[in-house]
Parts: C-alpha cells; structure tokens; sequence
C-alpha cells in the first residue's frame, strides 16, 4: 500500500505538469494523425498485397506501435528538466521506494498514451477500418505494454545522459532503424528478401505484426505469440533498467 501510495503521488504531479502544458501531448499526436491523413491514401493501390479490404484497417494498427514508440521514447526529456531544477535531488532524500518514483511517471506516460491511442482508432473507424472489438483491445493494451517500456527506456537514457543534447540523436539514431524496419509503414514482405530477414531480428517488427493480427481477431497465431512476449520481455527489462538507474541517482 505504501508502494501504491508514493507512486500515486508521484503520478499526480506529473499529470499536473502535463495539464498546465499539454504541447507535448498534442505534438505527439499530430505526427500519427498526419501519417494517417497524408501517408494512408498512398496505400490504397496497394490494398491486394496488404490483404485487408481497407488501407486503414493495415495502417492504424501500425501507426498506434509507432505511437506508442515513437511518443513515449520523449517522455524523458521532460526527466532531465526536472533533474536541472533539483527536483530528483529532492525526491531523493525522500524515503520513497525508487521504483515508485518510475512507476509514478510511467502511468502518467501510459494514461497519456491510452487517451492518444483511443483518439487514433476512432479516426480509424471514421476513415473505414475494420477489426474485431476484442482484437483491438487486445492490440491497444499491447500498444501500451510498448509505450510504457520505451518510456521507463526514455527515462533511465535521461537520468544516464542528464542532456538533451545527447539523448535528441540517440534517440534518432534508434527511431530511423525501428521505424524502416518493424513494418509499421510498409510490410516488410514487399521488399527484398535480405532486408524481411533483417526486420526478423527487429523485435518492434514482432509487436507490429501482433497488433495487425489482433485487430483481425486471429489470436492463434505465431505473431501474436512472439510479439506478445517480445512486448513482456521488453516491459520488463525497461522497468529493470529505469529503477536500476533510479536507484543508482540515490547512491
């Protein structure tokens, strides 16, 4: 209780901040919107060798791996203004658990990206898409398993390289790679045999190929087996690195 407790209070300032600035928010839901509006119609031609009967019903799933990537992987930059200004000194010398201070903003991160996510499918369905009610549950709740270990990742990058500077093209030298290579704009079946079998040791390519096949509501497949685990095992190690890194600014 004590754990839950720190934790919540540790949510409820982030999301305070997030209230009285919500630019991020709104900046990292532009970017999939604008995919969605100028990048989708570009697929329509394609629709026989995407095997849906709607452009949409392929793309959206794509675009909310990439949201939940691509939006959460900034929530540190956030971390090192808050540690500029003293205040993870300060939660330091609180007898808070350590986990409970990442715990905390990971919860803002993934509530954020929920509401971000909902917003996303809706336009989806306004545009056309298809999919199983359960499927896209499911999908959505894999899409934050994803955001909340890319953000506990954002984090201890933050607390590690305590500068924008250096984090922005990290962060960018990950994303390029991730983004060509996990099928989230493209299936990775249309390109050239060398490069699919790159994308096989890509695990975002696992998780994005889950996501399309829940959506379809084929929970028995082989995707949806390795990205559910590629997205668990991702969680776990995230969450593993951001409290080690918490716990290491307390020594």
């Amino acid at each position: 209780m004590t754990f839950l407790r720190e934790s919540f209070i540790v949510f409820r300032r982030q999301l305070r901040m997030n209230l009285r600035n919500p630019a991020w928010v709104i900046i990292g839901m532009l970017q999939p919107v604008m995919y969605l509006f100028l990048f989708g119609p570009l697929l329509e031609p394609l629709i026989a060798q995407l095997g849906v009967d709607n452009a949409y019903t392929f793309f959206v799933p794509g675009m909310l791996v990439q949201l939940g990537i691509f939006g959460a992987f900034f929530a540190g930059f956030s971390l090192i203004g808050e540690w500029r200004e003293g205040v993870i000194e300060a939660e330091r010398v609180t007898p808070a658990n350590r986990t409970a201070l990442l715990v905390g903003r990971l919860v803002r991160d993934i509530i954020q990206l929920l509401v971000q996510a909902l917003i996303l499918v809706g336009l989806g369905y306004a545009l056309g898409m298809a999919g199983s009610v359960k499927g896209i549950v499911f999908g959505v709740l894999l899409t934050l398993l994803v955001g909340g270990a890319c953000a506990a990742a954002s984090n201890a990058l933050a607390l590690t390289t305590k500068s924008e500077d250096v984090m922005a093209p990290v962060i960018n030298m990950v994303m390029m790679p991730v983004l060509l290579l996990s099928g989230i704009l493209l299936p990775m079946t249309l390109g050239p045999r060398w490069l699919e079998s790159v994308s096989d040791w890509m695990p975002f390519r696992w998780v994005t190929d889950a996501v399309r096949t829940s959506f379809s509501g084929e929970f028995a497949r082989d995707p949806m087996l390795y990205g559910t685990a590629w997205a668990l095992l991702l969680f776990v190690l995230a969450l593993w690195w951001g409290t080690s890194t918490f716990r290491k600014e307390n020594a």
